[in-house]
């Protein structure tokens, strides 16, 4: 798995994010370009702003037990898999101001480092290593931008 704390690495997700155009068709999937770059965002809304909802102890128990080696291991997703009731973006998003908040987040991960994040706690599954961290926002991104053909 490539690491996203790298230079090189976020400027390639960075490159590939900026050939997404507004018109930009899934090869998948149900969500349009600003929908997915909104969808994208909320990973980095949980790691970084207090925006959504902590999950209840029964509930983040759950997840850790049944959802976190999905979301952190290094396994692709699967095409069309379930999301996460805060990660649905049903609605019409402004592509031009997703895209920037979604860069902007990626060159702040990148340059707060893996050592911000090693044991840094996670919203949904408690602390978490660099490389989950990685895992997790590398995964999340490469999944659908390749959704999207870039």
């Amino acid at each position: 798995m490539k690491n996203i704390f790298n230079t090189t690495v976020t400027n390639e997700v960075i490159g590939r994010i900026n050939t997404l155009e507004p018109s930009t068709k899934p090869q998948w999937g149900k969500m349009s370009v600003d929908q997915m770059l909104a969808h994208c965002n909320v990973t980095y809304e949980m790691a970084f702003e207090d925006k959504h909802k902590k999950p209840n102890g029964f509930t983040k128990l759950m997840l850790k037990l049944f959802v976190k080696n999905t979301v952190v291991n290094e396994k692709p997703y699967k095409r069309n898999g379930r999301t996460a009731p805060q990660f649905l973006v049903t609605d019409a998003k402004n592509f031009e101001e997703e895209k920037k908040r979604l860069i902007g987040y990626i060159e702040k991960t990148q340059n707060l480092g893996a050592d911000y994040f090693n044991g840094r706690e996670s919203h949904s599954f408690g602390a978490l290593t660099t490389q989950e961290w990685n895992n997790m926002f590398y995964k999340h991104l490469d999944h659908h931008l390749a959704q999207f053909g870039v």
